[in-house]
Order: structure tokens, then C-alpha cells, then sequence
């Protein structure tokens, strides 16, 4: 179930690329990519969310639905647009309160996303 952050990390390009290339695979990255960009975008000037809220958000449903690949991508998503550990952690907590125990088992995922960048700080 669980891989190492690290793991994750260095892997998880690679298999992004591997999946696009796969018949058929381009045409979902086509498709998922401009809708991504499109709806995570800083509306804040517009009085919407910021992308940091936006992937606060993210990583919370992410959590939610118990996805890992989704939390490594969203905690580091989260770092990059501004976000603090503490705040990761709060996102995290607000998925466990609405989701209880079965989604609190994936908690030690955002940690050891979190622990990887502190030893491997993003550059914003």
C-alpha cells in the first residue's frame, strides 16, 4: 500500500510519462491537463480561492479518498504554492474528521511527504 516519499518522488514522473505513452494515454493527458491548469489557477485577485487554498482543498479530498499518489502530489503542490506544514497538517485533519477512521490510516502518507521536504526543500 505505502511506498517511501522518497520513492514516490524519483518514481512517480516516470510512470506519469510511461502512462501517456501507453495507446490511448496521450489523448487523457491532453484532456486532464488543460482542465487542471484551467481550474487551479490563483482566482484570488478575482475574489475566488488561491492556488494554495486550492490544493489545501486537494490534498484534503485526496486524503478523503484514500489516493496515494494524489496526497504525495498534493502535499508537495501545497509546499510549493505557499502552504505551511501546519496548514498540510489541518487540511489532513479536516479529512479525517469527515472521513474518520479508515481515511486517519493515511495521515502517516502526508507526514512522510512533509519529513521528505524538510529534508529536500522545494524551491519556489
Amino acid at each position: 500500500m505505502q511506498q517511501s516519499a522518497t520513492d514516490f518522488y524519483e518514481s512517480w514522473p516516470a510512470k506519469m510519462n510511461a502512462m501517456k505513452a501507453a495507446p490511448g494515454g496521450g489523448d487523457i493527458g491532453k484532456a486532464f491537463g488543460p482542465f487542471f491548469q484551467g481550474l487551479m489557477k490563483d482566482a484570488a485577485a478575482d475574489g475566488g480561492l488561491a492556488v494554495k487554498h486550492k490544493e489545501l482543498i486537494a490534498l484534503g479530498i485526496g486524503i478523503a479518498v484514500r489516493c496515494e499518489p494524489c496526497i504525495f502530489t498534493h502535499v508537495e503542490k501545497c509546499l510549493k504554492s505557499g502552504a505551511t506544514p501546519r496548514e498540510v497538517m489541518d487540511a489532513a485533519g479536516v479529512a479525517v474528521m469527515m472521513g474518520g477512521g479508515p481515511v486517519y490510516t493515511y495521515t502517516p502518507i502526508v507526514a512522510a511527504a512533509l519529513e521528505h521536504f524538510a529534508a529536500h526543500p522545494i524551491a519556489h
